[in-house]
């Protein structure tokens, strides 16, 4: 048998690997657009792209990178919580809305990128992993 919280990992993980894909599809066609190649590029990143081809396009690549940031807090709280035995109902609920949060804020970063309402679903979704870092935290230190 496995923990549901299992679930939300793989669905974040797989959320993830979905915004890749969109952000290489569309910085690959921008790229082919502005005339850049990858033939005889040497060590650049991909900052490198700002400015040179449209906003737009690397607004995916920044939201792949948040998604490689503060997700990685869920991640080893949520596998603590499932190490302790600790999958309750309540730490569920809020491992699916971290997740929901994240892929809200994914949506919103990727299209229009109104900063204010990004701003709104990361504070949220920082209020769902405080909630699981307390029920761990409440939980070690009563079955310590």
């Amino acid at each position: 048998m496995h923990s549901p919280l299992l679930a939300p990992i793989v669905a974040l993980v797989a959320w993830t690997l979905i915004i890749q894909i969109w952000m290489y599809v569309v910085r690959l066609r921008e790229m082919r657009r502005a005339g850049i190649s990858f033939k005889g590029r040497v060590g650049t990143r991909g900052g490198a792209l700002e400015g040179v081809i449209p906003d737009q396009a690397n607004w995916k690549a920044h939201n792949y990178n948040h998604l490689l940031e503060q997700p990685t807090i869920f991640y080893a709280i949520t596998i603590a919580l499932i190490l302790m035995g600790f999958d309750a109902p309540i730490n569920v609920y809020l491992a699916w809305a971290y997740v929901g949060f994240r892929i809200l804020h994914s949506l919103v970063q990727v299209t229009v990128n109104l900063v204010f309402y990004r701003f709104l679903l990361f504070i949220a979704g920082s209020l769902c992993l405080l909630g699981l870092t307390t029920h761990a935290a409440i939980f070690l230190i009563h079955r310590g």
